[in-house]
Parts: structure tokens; sequence; C-alpha cells
């Protein structure tokens, strides 16, 4: 594996390890409270931070995301767009994600699976193709992926941080 592969897949793993740490042995109660009416609860920030890792990912891919050929959007039957990613809901979108921790895991694990094999295969000057050309300069693969870590891991945390008030309440 080259250098850069590993220490993205470290990474990836790494967020692994948080959002199982935010969510194990929660109640669907515990998942879904919200601090204030617009404040995001456990289930929007794990299930955001999946759907946005498996939308990137499959992108540069050129995969299928693992939301609709793992058949995720069928069992998570939520009232959103399967395309729906989470960027720019609104409080009534984010209430009207549900999960329970047991799909909330399947999904994340799965789409961690997808993202290790893909990240583990990448050579060192792969990570300097040009992914999006919207930007100025153009979004490498390699900045493409370090920001998706660096979304998972501010999500994790956030979740991690409702957790610890979830839990002294």
């Amino acid at each position: 594996m080259a250098k850069a592969a590993g220490l993205i897949t470290d990474a990836f793993e790494r967020v692994g390890g948080m959002v199982h740490g935010a969510i194990e042995g929660l109640t669907d109660e515990e998942l879904s409270f919200r601090v204030d009416d617009g404040a995001n609860p456990i289930v929007w920030l794990i299930w955001h931070l999946t759907r946005v890792q498996d939308d990137h990912v499959a992108a540069v891919a050129g995969t299928e995301q693992v939301w609709t050929s793992g058949g995720w959007a069928d069992r998570f039957a939520l009232p959103l767009a399967v395309t729906e990613t989470g960027y720019g809901h609104r409080a009534e979108q984010v209430a009207a994600v549900r999960a329970d921790v047991e799909n909330l895991l399947g999904y994340y694990d799965a789409v961690e699976e997808v993202t290790l094999e893909y990240v583990r295969g990448l050579s060192d000057d792969d990570l300097d193709r040009i992914v999006d050309e919207r930007w100025t300069p153009p979004v490498t693969l390699g900045a493409r992926l370090v920001s998706v870590i660096i979304d998972d891991v501010a999500h994790a945390e956030q979740a991690a941080y409702v957790r610890g008030i979830v839990e002294r309440r």
C-alpha cells in the first residue's frame, strides 16, 4: 500500500471507532434527542456523515452508492429523496431522519468497508488526480478524501458531545 493511502486508510479506520463509540448502546429515543428544536440529533449526524462519505467515495471511485446498492435506502425508508445526504437540511428534514443503532452501524460499516477497499488500492500518484473542476484550484482526489475525513470527524465528535449531554440528563 502506498504511504499516503496508508495514512488515509488509518484516518478512515479511526472514524469508524468514533462512530461506534458515539452510538453503541443508545436507545432510539437517545439517538433522536435534540438539544433544542434547531439542533442536530445523533441519528442525523451519523446518518449524514455516512451519506456524505458514501456519496463522495462512490463519485470518485465511479461506483454506485452503498445507500442504494446495499438496500440501505429501503431499510431506512426515510421520507426524503434517495439522493439526499443531509446537506442543507432544514429542521423538519433533520427530524425526519430516524434509525436504530443496528441500521446506523450496519450502513456505516458497509460504507467503511467499501471506502477502505477503494483507498487501500490507491497509489500516491492517484491522489493528484483532479476529481472536481468546479473549484479554483480544482479538487484533487487526495483533497476530496481529506475533506470527507474532516467532515466525518467533525460530525462524529458532535455526536459524541450530544451523547454526553444525553447521558448526563
